[in-house]
Parts: structure tokens; sequence; C-alpha cells
């Protein structure tokens, strides 16, 4: 999709209720469900984290979106793809979108001069690592060169706008859990990558918000 056209139409979703569950459970993987309960009390004392899914138009003026592959350590979201972003640190002063902004500066170089934020989206709890994460949907206007993070990550993964859309690009893939076990989730497919999870479960939203409006 040409960015200009994009543009002028994404402003819309301003104005739209967020979908929250119902999207975020498309893509769900299914023993969150199990967890429910237990997701809803820990929630409430979770750290916070905030995290940005940037738009921008590439050299061929087509729309992109912006992913990260994480690297390689000893942690629960290892070698994952997801959003720029991180956990909440005092400078942010209690504003998760501050977090965001500022993680995104660092993890994938884009200055916050070059880049607006359009909209909050529904927060989502991830168990293994007791995290609380707000997203936001950003959008530049400019060109970007990204210069990656290289203490934090691994790759930065440049998605069609028209890719992310496409239904071609969801699927069901087998995956490890924090639980001990493997099981079959919901997942988007993005240049050869697998995005599950509550990436996924974000970006299902995003995308249920876009299609109205697109």
């Amino acid at each position: 999709m040409l960015f200009n056209r994009f543009l002028e139409s994404v402003v819309k979703i301003k104005h739209l209720e967020l979908f929250g569950e119902d999207s975020h459970a498309k893509m769900s993987p299914p023993y969150r469900l199990e967890l429910a309960e237990e997701m809803k009390s820990k929630s409430e004392t979770a750290r916070k984290a905030g995290v940005m899914a940037l738009f921008y138009p590439k050299t061929n003026d087509e729309t992109y979106l912006v992913l990260i592959l994480r690297k390689t350590y000893k942690g629960v979201h290892s070698a994952q793809v997801g959003f720029p972003g991180g956990k909440y640190e005092d400078e942010d002063e209690n504003d998760l979108k501050e977090t965001a902004i500022r993680e995104t500066e660092e993890e994938i170089g884009v200055s916050r001069m070059h880049f607006d934020v359009l909209k909050t989206m529904s927060p989502i709890y991830i168990p293994p690592s007791n995290f609380m994460v707000y997203p936001y949907i950003g959008v530049s206007k400019e060109y970007l060169i990204f210069t990656k993070q290289d203490e934090e990550v691994e790759a930065v993964i440049e998605v069609k706008l028209t890719d992310f859309l496409s239904e071609s690009c969801t699927l069901t893939t087998t995956v490890p859990t924090s639980l001990g076990v493997e099981v079959d989730v919901p997942a988007f497919k993005f240049n050869g990558h697998i995005v599950w999870g509550a990436t996924a479960m974000m970006l299902g939203e995003i995308k249920d918000l876009l299609k109205i409006v697109l």
C-alpha cells in the first residue's frame, strides 16, 4: 500500500474503540485461557514495559512496519521477534508512552523527532516474564535508516504492510513454552520469521483496527 494512502486513512483509528481480548484471543496460545484468573491477579503487580508498532515509508513509497529479532540470551524472550521496546525506567516519569519512545530510540536508532505516536493499544500481560506490556502505534513520514542496538537486537525486520494485512501470513506452529511442553499456537510469518505469543496478539489487534480504516 502506498504510504500517502496509508497516511490519509490511518489517522481514523484515533477514534476507534479497541478490541482488546476479542482481538488478542484470535492469536492467543491455548494455555492462556487456563491461566486467565491467575494472570488477572498477577498482572496487578507486574513489572511494566512499553513497545512501539512503528509504520513508515520506504524508498518505493510502500508502507512498512518495523519489528526486531532479539538476541539469544538466557531469558524467556531469547531469539524471539517483537516490537522495539522494553521495561519502564524511573526516568520515564510514570509514562509508558515515554518508555516505548525511549526504547525505540535506543533499540533501532530512530529519534522521537522522526515519528508521532498515533494511538495507545490494549495492554497485555506476559506470564513467563511477569510484565504488563503497553503497546503504541507510531507513524513516521520519513524514510528511516535503522541503527540496531547490538547488545539487545540481532536484526531489524521490515514487514511490508500488504504482507501484514494478508491472511496468508497467518499459520499454526509448534513452540516450546515456559510450562515445559510444546503446544500448537497461532502465529504470523514475516520474511521467514515466526511471530507468536504476546507480540502476535498485539499485532492481531492492530491488524483488526487497520482493516477498518484502510
